[in-house]
């Protein structure tokens, strides 16, 4: 699947392991009290209700005037888009933005957004509705404890009803940190541990890293929109051309670009995603650079 140019909570890969063989793995005599003690929490744990995104943490202006500052090219881009606006979906659990990563992936927004809200309305004679009406997010124990019918309803694939069921099991046994333990994980240990997950591929963790957690040194060297933007503001691609793959830049050569931009990545990623709107006319180029 090719990642967008404007980026959403999509997932582009998956495995071959079947959420059969990991939720009979946890509740075999093999179990250990840890995952145990797992579940009673997960049993026990409130959803919680979705809020209004959020800017980041960190300084945000600040990252552009360093970016700004090491990378001169960088620097007319940043002008030209203008002020960054990332936001950040920060009430979402891990596994609440994995959920929705795996409902999303290989669909239209639009088709995506109404099975995801589908799959929320399904749980909400057990978890009810927040304020705004809106369906709260299931748990964990939730997401196992329901029947196939259930998902099938929503619009879910068989595939994505497993990795969803996958997703469920990792995140009581422990495999999925929970919100608290993610904030004090470094990106590169996110990384590891949520790739076990079937369905989720470093790229899904890369954006829940940049767009969930408001991380600010993350560099998507596999996506599409990231790698267009590079070859559009560093290479000899022009708005009008037709992107070939031979346009498209290495792994390589974007991360000994982006040695002068740390630790701001992120934002440095954000300006190459305006860099393809500012191509395709989407984005309005700013006046007086």
């Amino acid at each position: 699947m090719k990642r967008g140019l404007c980026p959403q909570f999509l997932t582009h890969s998956s495995d071959n392991r079947t959420n059969r063989q990991e939720t009979e793995g946890a509740r075999g005599a093999g179990a250990t009290q840890k995952t145990i003690r797992a579940r009673v929490r997960y049993r026990r744990e409130m959803p919680h209700p979705r809020q209004r995104p959020r800017p980041p943490r960190y300084d945000v202006a600040l990252a552009c005037r360093e970016l700004s500052a090491a990378d001169a090219k960088l620097a007319r881009l940043i002008a030209r888009a203008g002020p960054c606006t990332l936001q950040l979906a920060s009430a979402q659990s891990p596994f609440e933005a994995l959920a929705e990563s795996i409902v999303y992936q290989q669909l239209h927004g639009k088709a995506a957004a109404t099975i995801h809200r589908r799959l929320l309305e399904g749980f909400a004679p057990v978890c009810g509705t927040g304020r705004n009406g809106q369906a709260i997010h299931p748990t964990a124990q939730h997401m196992m404890d329901c029947p196939n019918e259930q998902l099938r309803a929503a619009g879910l694939s068989h595939n994505k009803s497993l990795a969803l069921r996958d997703l469920a099991a990792k995140t009581v046994d422990g495999t999925v940190p929970t919100l608290a333990q993610i904030r004090r994980m470094s990106d590169e240990a996110i990384i590891q541990h949520l790739t076990q997950v079937r369905g989720i591929g470093r790229w899904t963790v890369e954006m829940l890293l940049i767009f969930r957690l408001g991380r600010p040194d993350v560099l998507p060297v596999s996506d599409y929109g990231v790698r267009k933007g590079f070859a559009l503001t560093f290479g000899k691609l022009k708005p009008a051309d037709k992107v070939t793959p031979l346009d498209l830049p290495r792994p390589a050569e974007m991360e000994k670009r982006a040695k002068k931009w740390h630790p701001w990545c992120s934002v440095a990623s954000w300006y190459l995603w305006r860099a393809c709107d500012l191509a395709n006319g989407s984005l309005t180029r700013q006046t007086g650079d």
